[in-house]
């Protein structure tokens, strides 16, 4: 991949991280009466499945969409006055930001409820399909949304209706404030992609070119194949904290669900862990902090005219 294109992905990437952490900080001073779910670490997905989109593509979302609201149009100030309810806002002040979506690039549909957008995908997927269109639907849903039977009717229907889905599993290990393994029993998604006769991969690292170029390869395979595709992503939601308790005085483990981040702050920069759970370290493995730093002022600025 050309290093130019390299450079045009992490700008991208970091303007879905300094979004996220306008809104943390705005957040912070109470700008917001309604449920706000950042997706901190998740920056590299979503950059990438909006890379991989092309005209008439469909992106169905959940209740954390704002990562791929971002890399779908990084323009901040409508989106602030939305979550402020503003009828200036985005949608009118009407959708806040659980239910978030902007027809005119390509997100048709983004549900609060849990699992909710699996089910209306293979229907979106079989409209197109009906008008004769060879376009794909991506839907995003979660580790948790997995556990509700919609995940496995949605897969059989989109496969049973020739669907051409690619659905995207954003895999943080976490429900909530549970784990996966207090929760639940595994679930193999590879085993589940093979008993349907699906595709499946698995991303991991946090390399938005990787990640773009095999995506580019998973639409063509689901359109031309005519069924889904099933695809588990590993990531790391960043901003948790520890809460010292009685029992755990060095502070209980707190991971990042909804509301604000307090350990995120923006003056401190777009880097937040310092490990490849952050697409922004992997960014600079790769540039370094001086490159970094200048693809972060353009970041910045394509974020629109937006005081903290």
């Amino acid at each position: 991949m050309h290093e130019d294109r390299f450079a045009s992905l992490a700008e991208r990437v970091l303007a879905v991280r300094l979004g996220q952490m306008v809104v943390n900080e705005r957040n912070k001073s109470g700008a917001f009466r309604i449920p706000i779910h950042l997706a901190l670490g998740h920056e590299a997905i979503a950059v990438a499945v909006s890379d991989a989109m092309e005209a008439g593509d469909q992106l169905l979302l959940t209740h954390r969409n704002l990562h791929y609201n971002l890399a779908r149009n990084p323009s901040l100030p409508e989106k602030l006055r939305e979550f402020a309810l503003d009828r200036t806002g985005g949608a009118g002040g009407l959708l806040g930001c659980m239910n978030y979506a902007d027809a005119t690039v390509g997100i048709s549909y983004t549900s609060s409820i849990l699992a909710n957008s699996l089910s209306v995908a293979p229907g979106v997927a079989l409209g197109q399909a009906v008008l004769g269109r060879k376009v794909a639907t991506f839907v995003v849903t979660g580790d948790g949304a997995i556990e509700e039977g919609a995940f496995y009717e949605s897969l059989l229907m989109g496969r049973s209706v020739s669907a051409a889905m690619i659905v995207v599993v954003e895999n943080n290990g976490w429900s909530l404030a549970t784990r996966i393994h207090e929760r639940r029993a595994p679930i193999a998604l590879e085993q589940m992609a093979a008993a349907l006769d699906i595709p499946f991969d698995r991303f991991q690292g946090n390399d938005p070119a990787d990640y773009a170029e095999r995506l580019v390869s998973l639409r063509r395979e689901a359109i031309g194949a005519r069924r889904p595709v099933l695809l588990e992503v590993c990531v790391s939601t960043l901003g948790d904290w520890r809460q010292p308790t009685e029992a755990i005085p060095d502070g209980k483990l707190i991971n990042y669900h909804a509301g604000v981040a307090p350990t995120v702050e923006l003056e401190k920069g777009p880097l937040l862990a310092n490990d490849a759970g952050d697409p922004v370290y992997v960014l600079m493995q790769r540039y370094g902090i001086e490159d970094l730093a200048e693809l972060t002022t353009r970041a910045m600025a394509s974020l629109g005219e937006v005081s903290i």
